[in-house]
Parts: C-alpha cells; sequence; structure tokens
C-alpha cells in the first residue's frame, strides 16, 4: 500500500477476470485470490474515516467489469463500509462514476451492478476506483474485506468494445468542438471541420431549427418548425422524464333529490375496492366501521359520478359474511369479482369458523357463487387476513401471498380498541403466529397450487420469500411478474422489494430493504396502497400510518411515491405537510386528510386513481372512520403545454430584439402577438409580461469582449457589430432552452468544451 502526499489511501493491485465469471481479491498480497472471512487481517484499511480516501483496482488489461461482490468479516463490524461509489476508466486519472450504493453490515456478501453500457454500446475500463464514504461506526475508519469483479475479458470481445469507445470518444469531442465553433460564429472553422470529418452535430431538423432562428432571425419559421416536432411527439421523452405534480379532486356526493338520492358507501376501514375500466365502474365491498364488520356491496358509475347499493346484506343473499381485512379482484372479460380471507375477533376463532370460504360474485346477474367453502381442503390457503391478491386475467389464474394464518385464539382481542381496519395483528403478534405463502388459484380447473413456502427465518437461498402481511403485491401484465413490496411480520417492518416471474418461478430482488434512505424510498410501514401502470412502466405506492403506533395520532403522514420500473428509481410527489387540525382545516378541499386503512384503485386507461375511507388515526376519536372519496391525477406537462412555451420563449425574445432597434414596433408586438402567447390565468406568466414594457426604456446592455472581437473598424460597423454579436449570443442561448425539450440523440451534447479546461 502507498500513501500519496495528500494522504490519499491508493492500493494498485493486478489481476485477472475471466469472460462472464468473477475474479477476487484479498488485500493481503500473500493471499491475493483468497476470501479469508475470518481473518481480520484479511482486508484493506484506512487510516481515518475522513475523505478523500479510495482504493484503486489495476486490472492486467481492460475488460468490460459489470458486477462488483463485497466479502466480508464473518461478524458485523464497526469498520464495514455502509455508503460508497465506484468509478472506473481507461486510465486512473480520467474516470466516471459506475455505482452509488450502500453494504449491509452483516456477514453476506452483495453483488451489484455496475455501469457499463453507453448508448446501448459496452465500454471497458482498466481501472477501478472504490470510494468509501460513511463507515458503520461513526467515528471508525472504513475496512474493506475482499473485492470480487464480473464481467467479460475476452480479448476479441472487449476490442470491438474499446474501438467503439473510442471512436465515440473521438466522434462527441469533434462535436464539442463543432458546438464551440458555431455558438461562438466561428463559421470557416465550423464548415472546414464538419466537411473534414464528416460528423454531424445534430439531427438535421434541428439544424433547420439554428438557421432559422440563429442565422436569419425567422421567428414565424421557428414557431412552424416547433410545432410540427410537437404534432411528430419528439417531446414525449423530455414530458416522461419529468417529476408528476399530484392534482386531488374531491368527489362530491351526489346531490339530494337527484335521481340516485343521497346513497353512499358509510364511514369505514379495512374495505376492498376494484375497478372495471372497461364499464368505468369501481365496487367496494365491506371493512369496519368502528363498530362491526360490514356486509354490504356498493358499486360507483364514474362518468355519471353516482353510487349505487347493490346489496345491503350480501350474506343473506348467498354471498360472503360480514368481513374485512379480505381482499378482492376482478376479471373485467367475464366480468367477474372473487373475495377471500377475513379477519375475525379472538373469541369467534373456533375451529369451525375457521374455514377460508372463496367466493365469486357474478356483476352481469348480481349473483354470487361460492367456489369453495374451505380453500385449504383444496391445496389453498388456510383462512388468512391482510393477505394480497391478484389476477392474472389473460391466463385466468389468481395468484395468492402472505397474510396471517388464524388459528383458535389464545389471547384476547386487540390491544387498546384500534379496530380491525388498524390490522389488528400488528398491534400484537404472539411470536408464533403463522404466515401464510405464494398460491396460485387456476380458475379454468377451480385448482389451486402451492408456489412457495413461507420462510420462517431469514432467506437461505435467493429463491426463498419471507411471507408477511398488510404489504402490496402487484402484477405486470407485459413482462408478467409480480412485484411484491414492504408489509410487516412479527415486529418487524420490511422494505424490501422483489419480483416473482409467473412463467419462470423465479425470484428477483430490486432491493433488499437495507440500503433504504428515507427520503428517495417509501418508509417501512404495513399500510400502504399500490398501483401499478403495465404501460407506463410504473408502480405508485400511497403510504399510511409509520411504524410507531403507539403514537400514530402524531405520526399517521400520507405520501405518494412513484417508482420507474425502467429507471429503477423511486421519486416522492405528495406529502402531507402537517397532521395539525389548523393545517387540516386549511387544505381540506385541496388534499385528503392523513389516514390509513384506506382503499386506493388506478383506472390505467384514464390514468387516474381513486381513494375512499380510512382511518384518521385520531386518539381521541378511536371509533372514527372516514367515507370521504378522492381522485388524483399524476400530471406532467403536455406536448401542447411545451409548445406554448416555446412559443412564449421565442416571442419574448422577439419582443427584445425589436426593443433594441424599434421601440414602437416593439411595443405594438408587445400589446398584440406576445399578449396572444401569454397565459393570463397564470399570475407568474402576467406579472412577467406586465415587465416587460420597462425593458422599452431601458439603455441597452454593454456589448461583450467576444462580441468586440468581432467588430469591423469605424463607429457604424461598431454600432452594427454590437448588435449583430448580441443577436448571435442571444439567439444560441434561446436554441439552447428549445433544444432541452427534444430527445437527446438529435441535440447537440450538452456539455461546453470550456468546461474541459480545468482551474
Amino acid at each position: 500500500m502507498a500513501e500519496s502526499t495528500s494522504g490519499q489511501q491508493i492500493q494498485n493491485l493486478k489481476y485477472s477476470i475471466h469472460k462472464y465469471s468473477t475474479f477476487s481479491a484479498n488485500f493481503v498480497p500473500e493471499n491475493i485470490l483468497e476470501d479469508k472471512p475470518a481473518d481480520q487481517a484479511s482486508r484493506w484499511s484506512s487510516d481515518s474515516n475522513n475523505p478523500p480516501q479510495f482504493l484503486i483496482l489495476k486490472l492486467e488489461h481492460p475488460a468490460v467489469v459489470k458486477t462488483i461482490t463485497f466479502g466480508k468479516y464473518e461478524k458485523t463490524h464497526v469498520c464495514n463500509v455502509k455508503k460508497f461509489r465506484v468509478y472506473g476508466g481507461l486510465s486512473d486519472d480520467n474516470m466516471v462514476l459506475l455505482l452509488e450504493s450502500g453494504l449491509k453490515n452483516d456477514t453476506v456478501s452483495e453483488t451489484l451492478v455496475l455501469k457499463h453500457t453507453v448508448s446501448g454500446h459496452q465500454f471497458p475500463v482498466r481501472f477501478v476506483k472504490i470510494v468509501p464514504l460513511q463507515s458503520w461506526g461513526s467515528t471508525f475508519n472504513f475496512s474493506i474485506w475482499h473485492v470480487s469483479l464480473g464481467g467479460c475479458d475476452d480479448r476479441v470481445i472487449v476490442q470491438k468494445c474499446m474501438n467503439w469507445y473510442t471512436t465515440y470518444r473521438e466522434r462527441e469531442a469533434i462535436r464539442l468542438c463543432l458546438k464551440h465553433f458555431r455558438q461562438h460564429n466561428y463559421t470557416e472553422a465550423f464548415e472546414s471541420l464538419e466537411k473534414r470529418t464528416r460528423v454531424t452535430l445534430e439531427d438535421p431538423r434541428l439544424t433547420r431549427l439554428h438557421e432559422l432562428l440563429v442565422c436569419q432571425g425567422d421567428f414565424d419559421g421557428c414557431e412552424l418548425l416547433i410545432a410540427e416536432a410537437a404534432r411528430e411527439g419528439l417531446f414525449q421523452q423530455y414530458i416522461s422524464q419529468q417529476e408528476y405534480k399530484p392534482q386531488w379532486t374531491p368527489i362530491i356526493p351526489t346531490p339530494l333529490g337527484s335521481v340516485s338520492g343521497h346513497q353512499r358507501p358509510g364511514m369505514r376501514g379495512g374495505h376492498q375496492m376494484c375497478i372495471d375500466t372497461n364499464t368505468q365502474t369501481i365496487y367496494l365491498f365491506g371493512g369496519w366501521d368502528g363498530m362491526q364488520d360490514l356486509s354490504d356491496l356498493w358499486s360507483y358509475h364514474i362518468p355519471s359520478q353516482e353510487w349505487t347499493c347493490i346489496s345491503r346484506n350480501t350474506h343473506a343473499e348467498g354471498g360472503p359474511t360480514a368481513r374485512s381485512c379480505h381482499k378482492m379482484c376482478l376479471d373485467p372479460e367475464r366480468r367477474q369479482i372473487f373475495t377471500l380471507g377475513r379477519y375475525l375477533d379472538s373469541a369467534l376463532r373456533v375451529s369451525e369458523n375457521l374455514k377460508s370460504d372463496f367466493y365469486m360474485y357474478d356483476m352481469e346477474n348480481n349473483k354470487w357463487t361460492l367456489v369453495t367453502e374451505d380453500t385449504a381442503s383444496m391445496g389453498g390457503p388456510r383462512l388468512i387476513f391482510d393477505h394480497q391478491m391478484v389476477m392474472d386475467v389473460e391466463s385466468r389464474i389468481i395468484y395468492v401471498f402472505g397474510g396471517r394464518v388464524l388459528t383458535p385464539s389464545r389471547w384476547e382481542g386487540c390491544v387498546g380498541g384500534l379496530g380491525v381496519d388498524e390490522i389488528r395483528s400488528a398491534s400484537y403478534t404472539p411470536s408464533d403466529a403463522i404466515f401464510s405463502g405464494l398460491y396460485s388459484y387456476h380458475v379454468a380447473n377451480n385448482t389451486w397450487v402451492k408456489l412457495r413456502e413461507d420462510v420462517a427465518g431469514n432467506p437461505i437461498g435467493p429463491q426463498d420469500i419471507k411471507s408477511r402481511i398488510g404489504h402490496s403485491m402487484l402484477f405486470h401484465t407485459g413482462s408478467r411478474q409480480l412485484y411484491i413490496l414492504a408489509g410487516q411480520r412479527n415486529k418487524e417492518y420490511l422494505t424490501d422489494f422483489f419480483t416473482y416471474n409467473v412463467d419462470s418461478d423465479t425470484v428477483t430482488y430490486i432491493s433488499d430493504g437495507t440500503r433504504k434512505d428515507s427520503a428517495s424510498v417509501p418508509s417501512a410501514g404495513f399500510t400502504q396502497k399500490a398501483t401499478i401502470d403495465s404501460q407506463l412502466n410504473e408502480i405508485h405506492v400511497l403510504s399510511g400510518l409509520s411504524k410507531d403506533k403507539d403514537k400514530r395520532a402524531e405520526n399517521v403522514r400520507n405520501s405518494f411515491w412513484v417508482y420507474d420500473i425502467n429507471q429503477n428509481k423511486w421519486s416522492c410527489i405528495f406529502r402531507n405537510e402537517q397532521a395539525e387540525d389548523s393545517y387540516l382545516c386549511r387544505v381540506q378541499n385541496m388534499e385528503p386528510c392523513p389516514r390509513f386503512a384506506h382503499q386506493l384503485v388506478y383506472d390505467e386507461t384514464k390514468k387516474v386513481h381513486y381513494l375512499f375511507g380510512g382511518n384518521p388515526g385520531k386518539a381521541s376519536l378511536p371509533k372514527m372512520r372516514l367515507d370521504d372519496f378522492w381522485s388524483l391525477r399524476l400530471c406532467r406537462p403536455t406536448a401542447e403545454q411545451l409548445l406554448h412555451t416555446c412559443i412564449l420563449l421565442i416571442r419574448k425574445h422577439r419582443f427584445s430584439e425589436l426593443a433594441r432597434d424599434d421601440s414602437v414596433s416593439a411595443l405594438k408586438y408587445l400589446q398584440t402577438q406576445l399578449h396572444n402567447a401569454v397565459d393570463h390565468s397564470d399570475p407568474v406568466q402576467v406579472q412577467e409580461f406586465q415587465a416587460l414594457a420597462s425593458t422599452l426604456f431601458q439603455p441597452p446592455e454593454e456589448p461583450t469582449l467576444l462580441q468586440a472581437a468581432h467588430w469591423e473598424e469605424g463607429e457604424n460597423s461598431k454600432l452594427k457589430g454590437s448588435n449583430l454579436g448580441w443577436h448571435h449570443n442571444s439567439r444560441t442561448l434561446l436554441f439552447d432552452k428549445l433544444t432541452q425539450f427534444f430527445p437527446e440523440h438529435m441535440t447537440q451534447p450538452r456539455g461546453n468544451l470550456v468546461d474541459l479546461i480545468p482551474y
């Protein structure tokens, strides 16, 4: 190990890696290829815990490095790395970020994927730099026990990657030069380099935009070209990258005297809802009103905004008994609803009541059918509650995962009288509680299959899954995977996130929950509600009660999260600021009050969520439940809005040019063309529009040194050069603003040549 003059510690190790395999290295030279987790001396350790500290691994020759595996000591250790970054490059002084992540403080080695592609092509590295950022002991130094890299070092494959990467870097360097020359109006240099290299700076449509805007000042032509781009859908990539803004809308009950009268479901929590997007109908069944379980069935027709009570007592009509903590799923093609499970108070947990009944509701004929009296007798789950149930409509298969199995009671009721909808098992769960595994039900032949047993302790293998209650499970129709998130098991609050492929019968962990950052992922809890949009590849999560239920009155907070499946990224787009009555009173018509035990359904066609009921968690009103009804739209800018933004930018710039040359023409343009482009319902746009008039009375800006460099001799030509230089620079800035709405593969490089010059 060598120490540089700056105190940064560097270690250069040489090893080889094999194609699609891993190579390993310890930090003791004589044991360089061995992993010795029981040997404390077999590790690399820094002198302190303060950055900059780093470790550089040097490969024998370039390779495509795809994964990095960290081995660990046989026990937890305060020096274990908690957070770190990994960089890679062909030289040790020019590297790019490959990974930023963290490690658990345990004994299990962890493998993480490194960035190894650019524009869909693999790139090689020779040096891998590991930068520890934080250890598990806040005042301790860093230790790395073992490192293994996985990837490809086949010389033929790597050479192809090297050739492509070299060409790519050369092309990008030329494009940066072209951008610099054009920005600074070095026309001859730009044309000569472009002709000699045959490298194009951007898509021809953007070159045309630059010609119209910067060179010709044809603003009308620019507007037409931008409008055509919007029609062609060129703004869609930019739109997809923008964060959502939530738009909550209270759904007002149907007024008295209408056809539906004042019919609507009453207050409740722990109920179930499902949505038929074909008929735009929401179905609601059961729940707990603070006093008793309910057995009413309702439908809500979205276009007419009307509730209809289908049945006040489903049990009296051959359907399920009153219940809560059950689950439902819907088959819109055959217009069937299936419901399974329920919670029972401890006094009712006798053998004759512990059968797992399974019902199907025929929406077309308004008829219930008892599919089976006890699913356990057919190889299915025992009587469970707070499980999850989803349906693969195309294959007519229902998947059921988790939930707590009800057994003859050995304890008295719930704690504190909190109610069924608060998931009473979470208030008190015996240490010997039984959790149900993963099952599939084949509707066509009425058969159950157990896919996974519950793993009572920590999973032993990668295909083991830990059962739980109060989790979320969603089915992605495109990838045909179940997405399973969070939940609770006994007193453990889970934040893991994994998928189950229904065709290959394989489990893949997206996150094991140990590298949780409360600011960037949903917090631990068991009352979140989740939906999925298979078209957008997004998962939506509305959180509920925090894990500290003893202080639930002040810990009920709602936040809405979006998980981008393609980018493996969470974004929080809504959060209750506080739970004080004054705040809730102020926003009562703008957003729903914090709650849990609510229900949330999603219309994937119209892109709208619907929220009903729940428990506000007020300790002073323990039996209080909610009956409010909300819709939620996740809003992003539309192509029309972006087009309007572009036109407004163009016209504001055109006005600024007129103001320099002809104040009368500028004022007329301000009152007509620019006035018409302003959204007068937007206070910000109106204020900016009103402030523009003042620019007519301001002296022109002093020319920059760059503008002065282009002036010719003589006072008149100097004045002309000043305006030309100002026009070129300001139009170039406008061009850069407009191109940000286009796909990156169409535009000039985002960076600038001058930014590569160090201080």
